[in-house]
């Protein structure tokens, strides 16, 4: 049981929160060994919060994820785990991590507590409208972004950064909802109603729409942040974050793949690779100025 509990809180799926450390590394306090800490016990808090989300949400959804060829195979679905027990630890994990949460301080324990209402109305609400429910999968990621903020108390994050988390998310969140669109085909609206609203065209241009306006927003940030070199350095990384958008859409239209975004970056090694490159240079521009 508790080998299906450890399952069903997708730990795979904890990369996600590493846009907790977006307020570290760009507010340049990396080497801040207490901001540090703080920064990686927010990080733990999150992932313990998101999973107890993922049980609740695998709760809300048994049934038709029963009817899912992918889903299916989750613990609560196939029978591995008992409902009572997946209750029991999301409960017993909000129990804890919220409570630490406010303890580490106000601002950022509200921050925490509106990330758990906000993903448990989308469990039971939001995921059944359509365009709300990729709005307030993006909007996860941005009250990641502000929790990392606001641990470290930042100083120099530039409102930029926030938009661009914003557009990466709704990027990541349109291509996932067009890849269950293809995987489900004509037994989408059995799975999740919201489905039929959509089309793959529609999505393609929602797509569209999102790649250009990241691509544009993180261009201005690379010139414009304020805790940037005046030399407009960064800006050397925006044909990594070209690559690293047009490698992930070819994965996503020629692979069919989508439907886990941490499998696509962490498994395809070219985005990796691209990533690993971005931060790296992104570091070098923030961190060691002078050598460029």
């Amino acid at each position: 049981m508790l080998r299906a509990l450890f399952k069903a809180m997708r730990p795979k799926q904890w990369a996600k929160n590493v846009f907790i450390f977006a307020g570290l590394f760009f507010d340049g306090r990396v080497f801040d060994l207490h901001r540090l800490l703080a920064s990686m016990v927010a990080f733990v808090l999150f992932c313990l919060a998101s999973s107890a989300i993922y049980l609740i949400n695998d709760l809300a959804d048994i049934e038709k994820d029963r009817l899912h060829p992918v889903k299916r195979n989750r613990p609560l679905a196939s029978g591995a785990l008992a409902p009572g027990a997946a209750w029991v630890a999301a409960g017993a994990i909000l129990a804890v991590c919220v409570p630490l949460g406010f303890a580490m301080g106000r601002l950022f324990g509200s921050t925490v507590l509106l990330y758990v209402v906000l993903m448990i109305l989308y469990s039971y609400v939001l995921k059944h409208l359509v365009i709300i429910d990729v709005m307030v999968i993006a909007a996860g990621f941005v009250v990641r972004v502000f929790a990392g903020a606001v641990i470290v108390q930042v100083s120099r994050f530039s409102p930029w950064l926030y938009v661009c988390a914003t557009l990466l998310a709704l990027f990541l969140a349109v291509n996932k909802r067009r890849h269950e669109l293809v995987l489900l085909a004509g037994n989408a609206n059995g799975h999740r109603g919201s489905l039929q609203e959509y089309s793959l065209a529609f999505l393609d241009d929602m797509t569209s729409l999102v790649t250009t306006t990241a691509l544009i927003a993180y261009s201005f940030y690379t010139f414009s942040a304020p805790n940037l070199p005046p030399n407009h350095a960064m800006m050397l990384t925006i044909p990594l974050v070209m690559y690293g958008i047009f490698r992930y859409l070819y994965l996503v239209r020629t692979q069919n793949l989508g439907g886990a975004p941490e499998d696509i970056v962490l498994g395809d090694r070219p985005l990796l690779i691209t990533g690993l490159l971005w931060a790296m240079v992104s570091g070098l521009v923030i961190y060691f100025p002078h050598l460029l």
